[in-house]
């Protein structure tokens, strides 16, 4: 053990024969052998380079050094007990910075206001907000909450299904106007369709009819691919062309009415499979409380239905 790598458990230890007055002691209270104690306490005064105990047949006694040690690292490791109990403690207040990682569009549209009023809750927590579009491990990152659609790799995280990706077909009245509005799914090969084009290729659009029936694909194409979404959706509402996007995406133009959606009676997806969008965040035991009182904090305000799928009230 050199000195700059002491191990807080041998801090600890050195206390605890002291307050139990033993190697014998301590080790019972610890659930070791008396044996490793003793070497334990050995290894530590190697790296100090100091006595910090004399050893009698049936009692220990700090050395002066042992004494000065202690009294300098036994308000040390009470502090650190008090801030990581103070961290942990349930009903503790959440403060600090939390740091949220989400995918670029999402973030952009939906975190705002939702990082806001938890603030307006919680005023002592800072927030970073960090977007990518690629997944980012989020223990090596070290994000406190991660926005992800899909469901995600096996981690020791949580993964807390918060809404589905509901997509839905829209254009601008002004591209209705021009075009004769689809009925069905088919009628959508006529139409100029703007597709996103990211990371994993140029989107593909799926429909069914039904939970129960399987995703069917639709070769649809147009005049404009783009690796931004915000362009994309900007460009319909210009009347470009017809976009498939999920409604959080949308749902301010589609209460607005500047998009209208279409074909409502049959669902929508650009995977052959339904995916929700899910929060990733430490385990419960392990989350501080700024961290649980954001993942509350969500679930309350995106609710059910999601916050982003309540435009046709707002619409009315």
């Amino acid at each position: 053990m050199k000195r700059n790598a002491l191990d807080l458990n041998a801090l600890r230890l050195l206390q605890t024969v002291i307050e139990a007055g033993s190697f014998t002691a301590a080790a019972q209270q610890n659930r070791r052998s008396v044996s490793a104690v003793s070497r334990e306490v050995a290894a530590l005064e190697r790296a100090l380079g100091q006595r910090l105990f004399y050893r009698h047949t049936r009692a220990v006694s700090l050395t002066e050094a042992g004494r000065l040690y202690l009294d300098a690292v036994g308000p040390l490791l009470e502090q650190i007990d008090t801030a990581t109990e103070t961290l942990f403690r349930e009903d503790a207040e959440p403060a600090g910075l939390l740091s949220i990682n989400a995918p670029v569009a999402f973030g952009q549209r939906q975190l705002p206001r939702l990082i806001g009023s938890f603030q307006s809750r919680y005023p002592k927590v800072r927030a970073e907000l960090r977007l990518s579009d690629r997944f980012q491990d989020p223990v090596r990152r070290a994000h406190d909450v991660t926005f992800r659609v899909g469901q995600p790799a096996d981690s020791n995280l949580i993964a807390r299904p918060l809404s589905p990706m509901r997509y839905i077909v829209a254009g601008a009245p002004s591209y209705l106007a021009q075009h004769a509005r689809p009925r069905e799914p088919g009628d959508l090969l006529e139409h100029a369709c703007l597709r996103y084009q990211g990371h994993y290729g140029r989107q593909h659009w799926y429909w069914r009819n039904d939970r129960d029936s399987a995703y069917t694909p639709l070769a649809v194409d147009g005049p404009l691919y783009s690796d931004d979404a915000v362009s994309l959706r900007e460009a319909a509402l210009g009347g470009a062309g017809l976009v498939l996007f999920p409604s959080w995406l949308i749902d301010s133009e589609l209460a607005a009415g500047t998009l209208v959606p279409l074909l409502e009676q049959w669902q929508w997806e650009v995977t052959p499979q339904e995916r929700l969008i899910y929060l990733l965040y430490a385990e419960r035991e392990l989350a501080p409380p700024k961290t649980r009182a954001f993942v509350a904090h969500v679930l309350e305000q995106v609710g059910d239905p999601p916050l982003w799928d309540r435009w046709r009230v707002q619409a009315d």
